[in-house]
Order: C-alpha cells, then structure tokens, then sequence
C-alpha cells in the first residue's frame, strides 16, 4: 500500500505512543542529540516500511518522504531546534519549499536496567507554507498592510540581515508585491545551514490552518 499523507500522520501518532512506552538498552547513558535523532528516524522508517510502500530520502532531494515532499525531524524537548539545509533567503520568506513531520522527545535514563526512554511529547506536522520565519513574514505583512513599496521591502530585508544581494533582494521585493507569503510559525535563523525552532509551531499546532497535532503526550 503507498503511503499517504494522512497514513504517515496516523502511523506517526501511533509510533509516538509505542516509542513512549519502550526501554532502550542502546540509548542508555547517550547525550548526543544527533544520535538520538538519528535513533527516531531510522526505527520510524523501518516502522513504515513494514506497512507500506514508498519512495526513501536521499542526499539529491535532501529529504526523508520525497513522494509526499515532507522532512523528518527529530528534537529534543529542552531545546526544541534543528538544521536543514540552505538554499536560499525566499524560504525564510516563503517556506523551506517542503512540510515537515516533527518528533518532540524527553530522554529519561534509567540506571537500574540500564535502558532509556523516548516519551514523545509532541509531534507536528506543519505544512510547507508554514515553513516560513515567523517574525519576518509578520514584518512583511505590516508593510504590505500600509501600502508599503518595493523600497520597504528591501530596507526590511537589510534591517533583518536577510543573506541576498541587491539584485535578490529586488526580485523577492516585487515577489511579495505580487504574491503575499503567509505567516510562518518557525524560527529561522541565518547560518551557514538553517537553524530551525519550533517552540512556535508547537504551541500553534492544532490552532492554526496547516500546522496540526499528531500526538500530544497525556502528562503535558
């Protein structure tokens, strides 16, 4: 059976609620995030792939559901941030150009079996064009609101540091006169990769159009 969307939503919140409830003896004593990342995202792969068919990431398209254009990401409830990939400054404006199905975890450790557990707090997914910095696209939306120019738009570029050029920032200014973006609910912030935070889009999920509840853990 191919796998849809709302099939990967439904497996996800089932997924949480088993991967709650497991002792991990491999886990037991780690710290490094991406090692319990990379942990959540193979054992949810291999999860799916007992069910249902579809296409796997690869390097070339950079992310892990090409089939449905969505990313998977797993973080910390401590800090709840990720990477990803830099390709240009209109995704900060317009989204990073895929959804993304988000993992909330909150590691306990548990000396006497030596095992740890995964309680997944949260898990979201959030639509493409939510993808977007939330305090950029909400700058860009009061300029529009007053009737703002194309000259605006590119001093609000500068004031926020956006990393364009004259000649791109010109382009994406006569964009959003053209095409108005829609408030994101990331944290974007400029790196040599994108650094995502979604503290945001947790607290919005299932209180906005396309950012959505998957699981919420009961004890929250």
């Amino acid at each position: 059976m191919n796998l849809s969307l709302s099939d990967l939503c439904n497996e996800a919140r089932e997924f949480s609620r088993q991967e709650s409830l497991h002792n991990e003896p491999t886990l037991f004593g780690v710290t490094d995030g991406k090692a319990v990342g990379t942990y959540l995202e193979q054992k949810f792969r291999d999860y799916l792939l007992e069910r249902y068919q579809f296409e796997t990431g690869n390097s070339a398209r950079g992310i892990d559901f090409p089939s449905l254009n969505i990313d998977m990401k797993v973080t910390s409830a401590r800090q709840p941030q990720s990477s990803c990939p830099f390709r240009s400054a209109r995704q900060k404006v317009y989204g990073l150009g895929y959804g993304l199905i988000v993992f909330v975890y909150d590691k306990s450790d548990y000396p006497e079996n030596r095992t740890a557990r995964l309680n997944i707090s949260n898990a979201i997914y959030i639509a493409p064009d939510r993808t977007a910095d939330y305090q950029l696209t909400s700058s860009i939306a009061r300029v529009l609101e007053l009737n703002g120019s194309e000259a605006d738009l590119i001093a609000l570029f500068m004031d926020k540091n956006l990393p364009v050029d004259e000649i791109g920032a010109r382009d994406l200014a006569r964009e959003i006169l053209q095409v108005r973006p829609v408030i994101g609910c990331l944290t974007i912030s400029n790196a040599l990769q994108w650094r995502l935070q979604y503290t945001r889009a947790i607290e919005w999920a299932g209180n906005y159009d396309g950012v959505h509840i998957i699981h919420r853990a009961a004890f929250l």
